[in-house]
């Protein structure tokens, strides 16, 4: 091979890698509270996207809360870790099997984040 082609060759190489980086580092998702996933997988159908019950759930579940400032100056997130574990009244079940501690503490992080963006 000769050097002229050499070169030509790890120049192609070089900008390929570059633009490959980047268009890897462009798809990647941006990064997520902790708490996002776990709340969409279990709680987003009756709680909502943003801690709003839909008016089906709130129909079907008068009791049901909405996760604004109010309700977290009544919950800490002990309380709302509490209430993931054991459940609450016939309506809330637990999620003791489908959730680790970790998994509960980082949902109530994450709800928290409803409350504020109000203010």
């Amino acid at each position: 091979m000769r050097p002229h082609s050499v070169l030509a060759a790890i120049a192609a190489l070089s900008i390929s890698v570059t633009y490959a980086s980047r268009f890897a580092h462009a798809s990647t998702p941006s990064q997520d509270p902790p708490g996002k996933a776990p709340f969409e997988d279990n709680c987003r159908k009756c709680h909502g996207v943003r801690g709003v019950a839909p008016k089906t759930m709130k129909a079907k579940f008068p009791k049901i809360v909405t996760f604004d400032a109010e309700f977290f100056e009544r919950h800490s997130r002990d309380s709302i870790v509490t209430i993931l574990t054991k459940g609450k009244n016939e309506d809330m079940k637990s999620f003791k099997g489908k959730l680790s501690h970790e998994q509960m503490e980082a949902v109530a992080d994450y709800i928290k984040l409803f409350g504020q963006k109000e203010k």
